[in-house]
């Protein structure tokens, strides 16, 4: 007899649920081996883009809005933030202010993860653009710079704090092109198989265009919803 929910998911919710998986490994791995820990997260962003492709293409399920933020907050929550304290938990002394950073700063980047994912999902899901930082940005910039050679726990705390204001903050994001979408994709995939070769050249070019989004998106990346 068939478990009672598994025939009502379509293609775009396994690998959305996929996603879910790789996000928990990710954070399982997180404090013994953090490189394999931010391949993970790309991975689980790939998996992110490619489930909403399917459901574009093929036709989605009533379930699959709430499934992706759900796996949302597994991977683009939960395992960059446990990714962020793995990496740091070495790094830091043991003053109060950096055993509060070292716990704080993570913690409140679920938390905030958690906020802006509920309200995405009361918004327009069919709109071209959305407020805050997307969880997959913030996710996807904290790995590829640890994957780039920014490993110094002070930088990545830093730059997880202001994740943390502007994944809830009033700035308006749209949507990447499709075409767009499938660059961003290719490199993460690059990063993912390939992230040192040639000096690290796919990950530092991901950066990049992962930054150059974060900066100037919300002014120049103009299109219609």
């Amino acid at each position: 007899m068939q478990p009672r929910f598994l025939g009502q998911l379509g293609l775009a919710d396994a690998v959305t649920v996929a996603n879910a998986a790789v996000g928990f490994v990710a954070a399982a791995v997180a404090v013994s081996d953090p490189a394999l820990a931010a391949r993970l997260v790309l991975l689980a962003a790939i998996a992110d883009g490619l489930d909403g492709v399917i459901a574009r293409t093929r036709g989605g399920t009533p379930v699959g809005d709430h499934l992706d933020s759900l796996a949302d907050v597994a991977s683009f929550g939960v395992a960059p933030a446990v990714f962020v304290y793995g990496v740091a938990r070495g790094g830091l002394g043991d003053s109060t202010v950096e055993t509060v950073a070292l716990f704080g700063i993570p913690a409140l980047f679920v938390a905030m993860a958690v906020v802006r994912l509920g309200f995405y999902m009361l918004e327009d899901r069919d709109g071209a653009e959305t407020e805050g930082v997307q969880t997959t940005l913030a996710a996807t910039i904290l790995a590829v710079a640890y994957l780039a050679g920014l490993t110094d726990p002070l930088v990545l705390l830093g730059v997880t704090a202001v994740f943390v204001y502007l994944m809830v903050a009033p700035v308006t994001y749209p949507e990447l092109y499709a075409r767009d979408a499938l660059v961003l994709g290719g490199l993460q995939a690059l990063t993912v198989l390939f992230p040192t070769a040639v000096s690290r050249v796919f990950p530092r070019s991901l950066l990049l265009f992962a930054v150059a989004y974060l900066v100037l998106a919300p002014f120049v990346y103009w299109r219609d919803a």
